[in-house]
């Protein structure tokens, strides 16, 4: 494998894991806020936090997947 093949891999890792880390702490947060909410919705009641910060993981991890191509591309351009 070569330089730039790694330095890729390396780059869709670290963006990759940057996104599951803020998906999750952003979906979990966001599950506490509303569990504390003056006025609880039935939306909130019926989901599990656990499960929305999963969901909220595996979206953060497309978004950086994505985020890394994107950029890699754009580096590859200029």
């Amino acid at each position: 494998m070569g330089i730039k093949n790694n330095r890729f891999l390396i780059l869709i890792a670290t963006c990759s894991v940057a996104g599951v880390i803020l998906g999750g702490t952003t979906s979990w947060a966001y599950s506490n806020q509303c569990l504390q909410a003056k006025n609880l919705t039935s939306e909130c009641l019926i989901q599990d936090p656990v499960t929305k910060t999963i969901e909220g993981m595996s979206v953060g991890l497309l978004a950086g997947a994505g985020a890394a191509v994107g950029a890699a591309l754009q580096m590859k351009r200029h």
